[in-house]
């Protein structure tokens, strides 16, 4: 059985009120349409086919060539959507799995259920329901006196007694690919002028099959996205799945409901995170880490026993036996190496400090490279902006900076140099050399500790 994946995402989503394409709205720091994708990974055999229409161009661009993709030009439908999926498809799979990329909690284990049942049930399509008591706007399943689905009646159709009906459509189905093609023509239009894929079911019905039907046991997998309230809400269901999916690989989560975690994030065994933390895009977390409280982390990479407390790292790199904090900020290109220590209120930004490095409260590093074992004092400031461009600085190994020192860059400072408390080093400083003052001067050389 050779299986593909038609996922509609060509509505505006009006309800949403927004610029944005509906399937293009961040749920746990991906666009909807992202999870649609993982809910069908592994289950296909060829690249998903996304039928586009409302911000096509954007959709495309923000999905790239994972996806293949179908243009709905004219909003007639869902059942109209996939039959736009008929030219990539016909006679290359045998079986379409079909979803909606409103709908980002579906698990890729249920679709894999809903597989096999077709697979079992020699039906031409089967589908999927929810039984509970909030409706969400879902069509409601009908059955007859022996259990059997004979249609799916949309609620805005729906009769008194109809809407009195607990199981609900999930718009997640599996067809044979050669019966869909023919009867999604058959399919009659709605008094809207639409055409609704709901109405394959009762087709199949009349034609004599029997439609198989999977229900969920997890009605949260339902949560179709129409408005930011629904947003909202899926945001909840999705960071209690991804805070337990990690306490259960091994990492402590002080409080989960304080804690957000987004879908691209990955966290070492026997790291602790701590409230009020938030672990953005595509950030790496080591293992036996200590992280926040009141710490952000956006896409940055975090190596083995780091401690971060009360701080934020933005596109950063910190490695082994690091420990920050609080309230350090690593901006873009900052690189902690195996060791470093900043105080509090420290920033980097653009720099990298070598291992052992220590650097000390109230100190901003800018556009510098920074060797081992330095010593950088409290109020240190690299002077990296001239109006005009950022000028890099550069201090050697075993440098002391003592505390207020300015760095104006352009600037080198060599080897196991020291600056004194309160210096302005506007030149280069040598090797081995003690400078102090307002421009800071060379008062000695330093006898070399390892001669």
């Amino acid at each position: 059985m050779t299986i593909a994946s038609i996922i509609l995402a060509a509505g505006e989503g009006t309800r949403m009120r927004s610029k944005l394409p509906k399937v293009l709205h961040p749920l746990g720091g991906k666009p909807l349409i992202w999870h649609a994708l993982q809910a069908v990974k592994g289950l296909v055999d060829r690249a998903p086919v996304l039928v586009v229409g409302h911000g096509a161009d954007q959709v495309r661009a923000t999905v790239g060539d994972i996806a293949e993709y179908a243009l709905q030009a004219e909003q007639l439908g869902t059942g109209h959507a996939v039959l736009m999926a008929q030219p990539l498809l016909q006679s290359k799979a045998d079986t379409l799995l079909v979803t909606f990329g409103d709908m980002p909690l579906l698990r890729n284990e249920s679709l894999r259920q809903l597989i096999d049942l077709h697979r079992s049930s020699k039906s031409p399509v089967t589908m999927t329901s929810i039984i509970g008591d909030e409706a969400r706007g879902f069509g409601r399943v009908m059955r007859d006196d022996q259990g059997n689905v004979v249609g799916i009646v949309e609620q805005a159709d729906a009769t008194p007694e109809q809407l009195a009906i607990r199981e609900y459509n999930v718009s997640a189905y599996c067809f044979d690919a050669a019966w869909l093609w023919t009867t999604l023509t058959r399919i009659p239009a709605s008094p809207k002028g639409e055409y609704y894929l709901t109405d394959v079911v009762s087709l199949a019905v009349s034609e004599g099959f029997r439609v198989a039907s999977l229900v969920l046991d997890d009605p949260e997998e339902a949560i179709g996205l129409n408005t930011r309230v629904h947003l909202a809400e899926a945001e909840k269901v999705l960071q209690k799945r991804i805070n337990e999916g990690w306490m259960l690989a091994g990492v402590t989560i002080i409080d989960p409901e304080r804690t957000y975690i987004e879908a691209g994030v990955h966290i070492g065994r026997d790291t602790v995170i701590l409230p009020n933390t938030y672990l953005r895009d595509d950030t790496v977390i080591g293992e036996d880490c200590q992280i926040g409280p009141d710490t952000t982390v956006i896409n940055s990479m975090v190596g083995n026993h780091v401690h971060v407390l009360a701080s934020v790292l933005e596109h950063a790199e910190v490695r082994d036996h690091v420990t920050m904090g609080p309230y350090c900020h690593l901006r873009k290109g900052a690189v902690l190496d195996e060791g470093v220590h900043l105080g509090n209120f420290g920033e980097v930004k653009a720099s990298y400090l070598g291992p052992g490095t220590r650097m000390g409260h109230f100190s901003y590093i800018g556009d510098a490279k920074i060797g081992k074992n330095v010593n950088i004092g409290a109020g240190t400031i690299t002077c990296n902006f001239d109006g005009e461009v950022k000028n890099p600085t550069e201090i050697g190994d075993e440098v002391f900076i003592g505390s207020d020192t300015m760095l104006v860059a352009p600037v080198k400072i060599g080897a196991r140099s020291i600056t004194g408390a309160g210096s302005v080093v506007t030149h280069d400083v040598p090797e081995d050399t003690l400078v102090i003052g307002v421009p800071a001067r060379i008062i000695r050389k330093l006898e070399r500790s390892d001669k």
